[in-house]
């Protein structure tokens, strides 16, 4: 008989905007550069006991621009990154599709849908009540919150923009750091 273990925490994390610098369509390691703090940011987490899970639409699947191969690669070298520094991300989750290209045009895993969110509970055993959602777009924080998540915004990336058109109870930060330190304080 299988046991009913606790369900953990998580910080999702969306990727483009929110831990590196948007580029559009970016799956080349040679292009990635970390928003200052995130490094730090998932060190904390770490040292927290969050398990840390990234969500990332990746459209440039749909549209042809590179394969999932290249979406793994490049995550395999951020992992690498991160360990220089003693940090890690726990799991990666991407969707590859797009509404207008690709074979799958209607999707459970696309944000502001949940199905990376709950493909990952099911992998992890993560309790939405006790985790938080932080990404730069209000399809992140619609994610977020659709899944029972806590949601904290970011200014980076497409934030700046984005924070404008979000309801005042929305939890708002500079930067994935600050949004850390919010969450754990």
């Amino acid at each position: 008989m299988a046991q009913n273990l606790p369900k953990k925490r998580a910080v999702f994390l969306d990727r483009d905007g929110t831990i590196n610098i948007e580029k559009n369509y970016l799956y080349q390691s040679s292009e990635w550069e970390w928003i200052p703090g995130a490094i730090d940011a998932i060190k904390l987490l770490n040292e927290n006991n969050f398990l840390v899970v990234v969500v990332s639409n990746q459209s440039g699947i749909a549209r042809k621009m590179y394969g999932s191969d290249d979406v793994y690669r490049l995550h395999g070298w951020v992992s690498q990154e991160l360990a220089k520094s003693e940090a890690w991300i726990d799991r990666y989750y991407f969707c590859p599709h797009h509404p207008e290209f690709g074979s799958v045009r209607d999707c459970e895993c696309r944000k502001p849908r949940i199905g990376m969110f709950t493909k990952a509970a099911d992998d992890l055993g993560i309790a939405f009540n006790h985790s938080w959602m932080i990404g730069d777009k209000i399809i992140d924080m619609d994610a977020g919150r659709s899944a029972g998540a806590n949601t904290i915004m970011v200014l980076t990336g497409h934030g700046a923009i984005e924070a404008k058109e979000v309801s005042s109870d929305q939890l708002v930060v500079s930067d994935v750091l600050e949004a850390v330190r919010v969450l754990l304080s």
